[in-house]
């Protein structure tokens, strides 16, 4: 199970005991986490989740408290921090910064249709409109800085088509950092997974999982999506599902010609990053029991199939 720091029922009882939500009734610790630890909370004032961060600057906390906030005030159904006796979102427990959120209601989808596909679009453009104004902004700490500097260090052990792949990437990458793209930027997501998404039937009824929100190029929080969502079991993007996506998305935001030229070096891209993420991880919890290191190699086969890409971005006429 990943949870990094296990918790004491009594531990769990002392910091229950600040908020107005009487007595703790039952807890466990959710299987599938790979960065922060995660439990179920079962209270007599009802269901919620309790993380304890384990990885990233305690210092961003606030902005993910007030990102949350913002959010929920735009009517988005998203796990708000939920406020002690004394007013405060942000605690400490065992050593670790720690959230109280209410738990959403509805399940993760592991075969998603058309319809999932279009609804997830929607609320990632309602995400990003309800942004883009707003002074919110954090700077991503796995962005492009981030990816050039690993992908130059995981080059070095590379060969074949995935070196060449890296090598491209490497090269687009200092081309945008010398000529930026002119892409709209707003708060991203940036880890539109299906296990961060919540569905009752074909209804999106929450989005979990913020610890990555950070500012940066809209488009990217799509691809990220797109390479998730939109994949068949033979690990291939569905065509019938990109464009639901993508036209759930340019119903509420539409994408600009800059976007469209930039489509196929960004699916690139959010496939590098999970793949150097997940790649540095395996390396960094080999042989250990007890954490979810996810596959890497899933994301370096997608980043070689995304050398030829099928689905544009739709360009209103």
């Amino acid at each position: 199970m990943s949870v990094f720091t296990p918790l004491a029922r009594a531990e769990l009882e002392d910091f229950i005991a600040g908020f107005s939500l009487g007595r703790l009734v039952d807890y466990q610790g959710i299987d599938g986490g790979s960065e922060n630890s995660n439990f179920f909370v079962s209270c007599e004032g009802g269901e919620f989740v309790l993380t304890l961060v384990e990885r990233g600057d305690p210092a961003a906390l606030p902005f993910l408290v007030e990102l949350l906030s913002c959010l929920q005030q735009a009517g988005l159904a998203v796990p708000y921090a939920v406020a002690d006796r004394s007013g405060q979102c942000l605690h400490q427990l065992k050593g670790r910064p720690a959230l109280l959120q209410p738990r959403l209601a509805g399940g993760h989808v592991g075969q998603p249709d058309a319809s999932h596909c279009e609804a997830v679009g929607a609320w990632l453009a309602q995400l990003h409109q309800a942004t883009r104004d707003t002074a919110l902004a954090r700077p991503d700490e796995r962005g492009v800085d981030w990816m050039q500097d690993q992908a130059r260090q995981q080059l070095q052990q590379q060969a074949g088509p995935l070196a060449e792949a890296l090598e491209e990437l490497l090269q687009q990458l200092v081309h945008w950092r010398r000529q930026d793209p002119g892409l709209p930027r707003a708060v991203l997501h940036a880890d539109l997974f299906r296990d961060n998404v919540l569905f009752d039937g074909h209804h999106l009824s929450g989005v979990i999982d913020f610890y990555n929100a950070a500012s940066g190029w809209m488009l990217y929080d799509v691809a990220i999506a797109v390479n998730d969502w939109c994949l068949g079991d033979d690990g291939a993007l569905v065509p019938r599902r990109v464009r639901a996506l993508l036209a759930g998305y340019a119903a509420r935001r539409p994408f600009t010609a800059a976007e469209a030229e930039c489509w196929p070096a960004m699916l690139r891209l959010a496939a590098l990053r999970f793949w150097l993420s997940r790649q540095i991880a395996a390396e960094e919890f080999a042989g250990q029991d007890g954490v979810l290191v996810k596959d890497p190699q899933h994301f370096a086969r997608l980043l070689l199939q995304h050398r030829v890409i099928a689905v544009g971005l739709p360009l209103a006429l």
